[in-house]
């Protein structure tokens, strides 16, 4: 009856907070790789995390909005994530692959992410290009959120010969 009932719900909701609990989110990039079950994946994940470190090398490893991502001067600049269909480069910005439209051609995106496969890696000069992109995005709008906050001035300065 109705007490056999509540002891299966209760049962229910232990099983899910288990299963919960072991679908932990990753605390590092070194986690999440862990993670990943797919080992052509995990290893095309690997291999852009090693080419992102070479071409930032004072970039920040973090977990951003549950992904692994990397952080210069406090801006999310690059992550990614292995998806059912490969792997996904995320640029953390709506502008930068419209602006390299060109350059990402090749590979099927969406406004946010850009997908590639172990067979079909994001190359070095790609990254350092995504991210320089990306970098140059931030800063201009660092320039533009300073350049409009209260009590910012534009003095001319005159030089002298």
């Amino acid at each position: 009856g109705r007490a056999e009932e509540e002891n299966v719900h209760d049962a229910l909701v232990i099983i899910d907070v288990q299963e919960r609990a072991m679908k932990k989110k990753p605390t590092s990039i070194d986690d999440y790789l862990a993670s990943v079950e797919d080992d052509d994946k995990r290893a095309a994940l690997a291999m852009l995390r090693a080419t992102i470190r070479a071409v930032a090398p004072g970039a920040a490893e973090c977990i951003s909005y549950g992904m692994p991502a990397f952080r210069l001067d406090g801006v999310v600049v690059a992550g990614f994530l292995a998806t059912s269909g490969g792997c996904s480069y995320y640029p953390f910005s709506g502008t930068t692959l419209a602006r390299l439209a060109d350059d990402v051609r090749a590979y099927s995106r969406t406004k946010s992410a850009l997908h590639f496969t172990a067979t079909r890696p994001l190359s070095k000069a790609l990254v350092k290009k995504l991210i320089a992109t990306r970098v140059t995005k931030s800063i201009n709008a660092s320039v533009r959120q300073t350049a409009t906050s209260p009590g910012f001035e534009l003095r001319s300065s005159t030089c002298s010969r």
